[in-house]
C-alpha cells in the first residue's frame, strides 16, 4: 500500500513538472494542475485583497462569507439559508450554517457526511439530500429546518465507472421529477467503451429506470432548467491540446436524444483533427452550442438567478463560474460571467472579475447558488473561500482599483466585537485564553513566525474576525492539530489572541 501511494504521489508531481520543464505550460498552470489533481490551493484571501481585486457591476457588493474551506467545490442553499458544500478530495459534505444576526457572515460548520468517494454534485429535494459520488449516487433524509440528516445514507445508483480524466458526477432534479446525471469522459478525446460516459442520463428519484438523455458531451460539469420555460442548459468543457484558442468550451441547450458533437466535432460542428469523419448516423445531426466560451475557460457551475430584486437586465439570466485555464500560455478565465437571454439570443457579460491579474491568480470560481433573500454565493476551491454577492448594499460596493495604487478607505479592515464579548467577561476570557495558549503549546509553532503569513498571529486583528478564529480552531488545517475545545474555550482563545495582537501593534 505504501509503495502504491508513493507511486501515485510521484505521478501527480511528475506530470506538471514535465509539462513545465518542456515549456508546454507556464508556472501558473502547474498550480492549476495540482489544484485539479490533488485539491491543493492557497490561503484564503484577506478582506483587503477581496475589496482591492474583485470587481462587480455597479450596485453589487461582495464579502468574504467563509474562508479556510479548502477544496470547496459544488454548493447549494437550503430553505434555512444554510450552505451545503461538497469537498471531493476530502470525501465529505460540509454544512456552513447561516449567521442569523449578520446576513453577510457565516456561522458554525458541521460535517454532514464523510468517507464518500469524491463527492461532487449535490441536490436537496423534498426531504432528501442527494450526492453524486465518483462511482455512485446516494441519498439520505435531510431536515432543512434543522440542518441535520436523519437515518442512514444509501447509494441508489451504483456501478458507475470513475476511471480516467473526468470522474466527477454532477446531478440535478428536473421539473419532470426525474434525477439527471452527467458523467464526463475518461479521456481528452476518444471513443468511449462505456456509453454512459461523455453523456447525460435520467433516472427515477429512487435510482431506477436509467435512460440516456443526450450524448457527445465531453465533460458537462453542471446543468439547470430555465425557470421561464423549463428548458435544460448545461456547461461543457472543450478538449485540450489544440492550441491556446481552440476549441471553445460550450454552453449547450440539452434536448432528448440529441448528439452534441464530442469527440468528432468541436464548437460549431467543426470536425476534430483526430478523426477524419464521424459515423453517418452522428455526422448528420450534431447540435452546435447555444453559446461558446473561449477555449480553456473551463465553465463549471451554473445557476439561473432570480432577478426579482435586481435591475431589469437580470430578469432572464444565468451565472456561470469559469474555473480558468491550466494549459494555456497566458492564463484566461478565472471569473464569473452572466448569460442573458434577449431576443432569442444569449449574450455574455462580465460579472465577477479580478481573480487573475497579469498571471497572478488568487482564486478559481467553481459554483454559484442563491439564497431566499436574493444574495448570491460563489465557491472557490483554489483559495478555499465562499464569497457572498448582494445588490443594494452600498456600504460594501466595490469600485475598480487602478493597478499600482491603493485606497486605504476601500481596503480598511474593521474588526467587529462579537455579541458574546462584553465588558463584564472580557478580562476573564482573555485570562482563560492565555492559559489555554500556554497549555496547548501554541508557542512552539507560532512564536517564530514573523515572516509566515499563515502562522503569524501578530496581525490577526487586521485580517480575521473573532468568528473566523473560532472557525479555524473548529476546523484546523494541517499541520495544526484538532484540540478538544468547548465553545467557551474557543471564545477565550479568540479573545486572548485578538487582545494580544492589538497590544502588540501599539
Amino acid at each position: 500500500m505504501k509503495k502504491l501511494l508513493l507511486a501515485i504521489i510521484v505521478i501527480i508531481l511528475a506530470v506538471p513538472a514535465y509539462l513545465f520543464a518542456s515549456g508546454k505550460i507556464g508556472l501558473s498552470s502547474v498550480s492549476m494542475i495540482l489544484n485539479v489533481m490533488t485539491g491543493s490551493g492557497i490561503e484564503s484571501p484577506s478582506l483587503q485583497t477581496v475589496k482591492g481585486r474583485l470587481q462587480l457591476p455597479a450596485g453589487f457588493s461582495i464579502s468574504l462569507y467563509a474562508s479556510d474551506v479548502p477544496n470547496a467545490r459544488f454548493i447549494t442553499m437550503t430553505q434555512n439559508r444554510d450552505l451545503l458544500i461538497t469537498r471531493p478530495h476530502m470525501g465529505e459534505v460540509l454544512l456552513i450554517a447561516a449567521d442569523k444576526s449578520h446576513s453577510n457572515r457565516s456561522g458554525e460548520r458541521t460535517t454532514l457526511l464523510a468517507n464518500l468517494n469524491r463527492p461532487s454534485g449535490i441536490v436537496v429535494h423534498k426531504g432528501w439530500l442527494y450526492i453524486g459520488e465518483s462511482d455512485a449516487v446516494g441519498r439520505v433524509m435531510f431536515d432543512e429546518s434543522t440542518g441535520k440528516i436523519q437515518g442512514d445514507y444509501h447509494r441508489i445508483i451504483t456501478g458507475l465507472t470513475d476511471d480516467g480524466n473526468h470522474p466527477y458526477k454532477n446531478i440535478g432534479i428536473g421539473p419532470d421529477e426525474k434525477l439527471y446525471l452527467a458523467q464526463g469522459s475518461t479521456c481528452n478525446v476518444c471513443i468511449e467503451t462505456d456509453t454512459r460516459r461523455g453523456a447525460m442520463s435520467r433516472f427515477n428519484l429512487d435510482g431506477s429506470d436509467e435512460q440516456i438523455v443526450a450524448t457527445g458531451l465531453r465533460n458537462t460539469m453542471d446543468f439547470a432548467w430555465a425557470p421561464w420555460n423549463g428548458e435544460l442548459f448545461a456547461t461543457d468543457n472543450g478538449r485540450d491540446m489544440l492550441g491556446d484558442d481552440y476549441p471553445p468550451c460550450e454552453f449547450n441547450h440539452i434536448k432528448q436524444g440529441q448528439f452534441y458533437g464530442w469527440p468528432y466535432f468541436n464548437g460549431n460542428n467543426r470536425i476534430d483533427p483526430d478523426f477524419n469523419e464521424a459515423p453517418a448516423e452522428l455526422a448528420s445531426n450534431p447540435v452546435a452550442p447555444a453559446h461558446e466560451f473561449k477555449a480553456h475557460n473551463a465553465p463549471l457551475g451554473m445557476s439561473f438567478i432570480d432577478g426579482a430584486s435586481l435591475p431589469d437586465e437580470y430578469n432572464k439570466m444565468a451565472l456561470v463560474a469559469l474555473h480558468g485555464s491550466w494549459n494555456r500560455s497566458t492564463p484566461d478565465g478565472y471569473e464569473v460571467v452572466s448569460l442573458h437571454w434577449q431576443d432569442g439570443k444569449i449574450t455574455r457579460k462580465d460579472f465577477l472579475t479580478g481573480f487573475e491579474q497579469d498571471g497572478d491568480i488568487i482564486g478559481r470560481p467553481v459554483d454559484v447558488t442563491q439564497d431566499s433573500e436574493g444574495a448570491i454565493y460563489i465557491s472557490d476551491d483554489y483559495a478555499g473561500a465562499i464569497y457572498r454577492v448582494a445588490y443594494g448594499e452600498p456600504q460594501q460596493v466595490l469600485q475598480p482599483v487602478i493597478t499600482g495604487q491603493t485606497n486605504t478607505e476601500q481596503t480598511a479592515f474593521e474588526l467587529v466585537q462579537p455579541e458574546w464579548l462584553t465588558e463584564q467577561n472580557i478580562n476573564a476570557l482573555i485570562s482563560q485564553g492565555e492559559k489555554l495558549y500556554e497549555t496547548l503549546g501554541c508557542l512552539s509553532c507560532h512564536q517564530n513566525a514573523a515572516n509566515n503569513s499563515k502562522l503569524n498571529l501578530m496581525n490577526l486583528h487586521q485580517r480575521l474576525q473573532y468568528e473566523d478564529v473560532i472557525h479555524k480552531l473548529t476546523n484546523p488545517t494541517a499541520p495544526m492539530p484538532t484540540f478538544p475545545l468547548g465553545k467557551s474555550d474557543k471564545q477565550a482563545l479568540a479573545s486572548f489572541l485578538m487582545d494580544r495582537a492589538t497590544r502588540y501593534e501599539h
